[in-house]
């Protein structure tokens, strides 16, 4: 594995650990605590037993669920962002994780 390819897939878990960490906190309430709360009441429970195992996961489970859809970055200030959704294209929501130049977490958000 290349040197890049290593940083992305640190990075890459880095950005999911940022979001699970705002989890039901004030920084997470309109990002990652309403991402997974406003798609347990969304999605039928035929989805998460196919993806968790169970109809009505608790709600801090669905991150769990999350998958990487794309990540990018700007070459002129070297910020780089992670866009994680949940499997089988069903929503239009992501949960957005930007690192700095320096590669620590700068941002998680929820964005459509």
């Amino acid at each position: 594995m290349s040197a890049i390819a290593a940083e992305i897939q640190r990075r890459e878990k880095l950005a999911l650990e940022a979001i699970k960490s705002t989890f039901g906190t004030e920084d997470g309430e309109f990002g990652a605590t309403m991402f997974a709360t406003h798609h347990i009441e969304e999605l039928e429970p035929t989805y998460w037993f196919k993806h968790l195992g169970t109809e009505t996961p608790e709600p801090k489970r669905v991150l769990d669920a999350l998958q990487l859809k794309e990540h990018w970055g700007d070459n002129d200030n070297e910020m780089e962002v992670f866009d994680f959704t949940l499997p089988d294209e069903v929503t239009d929501y992501v949960m957005s994780v930007r690192f700095d130049e320096a590669g620590s977490v700068e941002e998680v958000s929820m964005e459509s």
